[in-house]
């Protein structure tokens, strides 16, 4: 059983810097592309970043400049670093993997969200 599991989110004043992590776990053959999205109330889910294998890296124009994805293999856990954060930065972020199991074909995971609220 693959398993994302998200940390980090809290409360934090604009301006301030978080740092949200996700690890997978279970039985992992190998990882594809990971991302992070994230959904405010009554919002759909959006992408916010998104890092491929090779470590290219996608962000939402509202997020460039100021968030930064990383990975690293060795753990299997994704980072996003935030920094300058604004009010509306404020949602639950959910954490997202392409990951292929031992004998499986490769499945689109995603973790339980973690929140974030930005606010004085």
């Amino acid at each position: 059983q693959v398993q994302l599991v998200e940390s980090g989110g809290g409360l934090v004043q604009p301006g301030g810097s978080l740092r949200l992590s996700c690890a997978a776990s279970g039985s992992i053959f190998s990882i594809n592309a990971m991302g992070w999205y994230r959904q405010a109330p009554g919002k759909q889910r959006d992408l916010v970043a998104h890092i491929t294998t090779g470590d290219s890296k996608t962000y939402a124009e509202s997020v460039k400049g100021r968030f930064t994805i990383s990975r690293d293999n060795a753990k299997n856990t994704v980072y996003l670093q935030m920094n300058s954060l604004k009010p509306e930065d404020t949602a639950v972020y959910y954490c997202n993997a392409g990951i292929r199991g031992y004998g499986t074909p490769i499945k689109n995971y995603w973790g339980k969200g973690t929140l974030v609220t930005v606010s004085s």
